[in-house]
């Protein structure tokens, strides 16, 4: 886990916030599974809410409904389904706004209220029987302690929870925040996510809360690649409860920077687990840049090195061709020297230099491979350039596996 000063790790995901439950049961929607696929979160009161999505063209139904009903910055309850993403179906808005309606009649909400979300196949016909019967269901069985059901029913390919809450001070209260999400593969996210929740008691304005949220997934989800595919589903939503009884943030003060961190605390360990479960990985490889031209320089730079199908094929073999360390550094689209470029790889089993002012230097080949052997591999790489100790970034990747072409391959099946 990424350590953020000032932010205790507490238990509950989404419901360690004030206001929140969640629950999750097994609707039948992808007839071959025997997991929960239906997942619902409520509060107690209207939310200031905020979301970004997916920058694909083709957009599910969900994203569509969703982007509607939150033209007011303004939810109470979600409702999300997997086995089916709802996108390319000649009924999905239907079914979209059947499911916000089901939801909102049993919570007693208004269906503009009402967050909907969807992930699985793209193109696969969608019967609405399943929420009709199951959604009435779910209604009634949400508790305090639903935040880790309600994440493993989002759950495709996925093989671990990504569930994390953090707790932390504003003007001498309480306050908590926490985040589920789902995603392991179609992960190249522009500017949105996958399917990620956030719930926090602060007292937010919209404006503070859209831009904080701009901000942290800049900084997170942004900086993942798994494959380089955009999924056609992807969103992020922040609900707001102001339960925490703190002094409403409407400005880019001390307290706007405290919610920051800890949406960045919540979002970037979502972020760097996604990574960890990419589709067959077997590795976590982080990639951290400093001393660059610019900070944008620094994120394009270490956010081409995590998606270089040639780095992770040679991170997934421990083979230590770092020369396609700099290549893809060469194709990130940004100015720097090559001349003055250091690389290193670290891990728990040690760290090897194999580079220094851009050319070679004497390394072990059996430290090497060892280092790389390790579950997590972070690489590290130095610009060199003056006066440039801010500009830097990290960005998350995952090995090419074996595994990764037989599930991509068999998904349907």
């Amino acid at each position: 886990m990424i350590e953020f000063d000032g932010f205790k790790p507490v238990y509950g995901g989404i419901c360690a916030s004030r206001g929140f439950t969640a629950g999750a049961l097994r609707a039948g929607i992808k007839e071959s599974s025997q997991k929960d696929d239906l997942a619902m979160i409520y509060c107690v009161k209207p939310c200031t809410a905020a979301a970004v999505y997916t920058k694909n063209v083709v957009k599910g139904a969900p994203i569509t409904v969703t982007q509607k009903h939150l033209q007011d910055n303004t939810a109470q309850a979600v409702i999300v389904n997997s086995g089916n993403a709802n996108t390319c179906n000649a009924n999905g808005i239907e079914i979209a706004e059947l499911m916000c309606e089901l939801t909102a009649e049993n919570l007693k909400v208004n269906k503009e209220d009402v967050i909907v979300a969807s992930t699985g196949v793209i193109g696969q016909k969608l019967s609405p029987q399943p929420f009709q019967k199951y959604i009435p269901l779910l209604a009634v069985s949400l508790s305090e302690v639903g935040s880790i059901g309600a994440c493993k029913a989002m759950m495709t390919t996925d093989t671990r929870v990504k569930e994390f809450a953090f707790e932390f001070t504003l003007d001498g209260k309480t306050c908590n925040i926490g985040g589920i999400s789902k995603g392991s593969g179609m992960i190249n996210p522009k500017m949105a996510t996958l399917l990620v929740f956030i719930t926090t008691d602060v007292k937010i304005s919209v404006e503070m809360l859209n831009k904080a949220l701009q901000e942290a997934n800049r900084n997170s989800y942004s900086r993942v690649n798994i494959d380089g595919d955009t999924s056609t589903n992807d969103m992020a939503c922040v609900m707001a409860s102001g339960l925490a009884g703190n002094e409403e943030i409407t400005a880019e003060n001390e307290n706007y920077e405290i919610f920051l961190n800890a949406l960045c605390a919540v979002m970037c360990n979502l972020a760097r687990e996604t990574a960890r479960d990419g589709e067959g990985a077997t590795k976590l490889i982080e990639c951290m840049v400093a001393n660059a031209p610019s900070e944008e320089a620094a994120a394009l730079i270490s956010k081409s090195v995590v998606s270089s199908s040639l780095v992770k094929a040679a991170v997934f073999a421990a083979d230590a061709n770092w020369g396609r360390i700099l290549m893809a550094m060469g194709n990130a689209g940004a100015a720097f020297d090559p001349l003055k470029v250091s690389v290193k790889i670290m891990s728990e089993n040690g760290i090897v230099t194999f580079c220094e002012d851009g050319v070679a230097v004497d390394y072990s080949e059996e430290k090497a491979h060892n280092v790389l052997s390790a579950d997590e591999v972070t690489i590290m790489i130095d610009l060199h350039e003056p006066d440039a100790e801010n500009n830097q970034s990290i960005a998350w990747g995952c090995d090419l596996t074996y595994d990764y072409v037989k599930i991509n391959a068999e998904y349907r099946t």
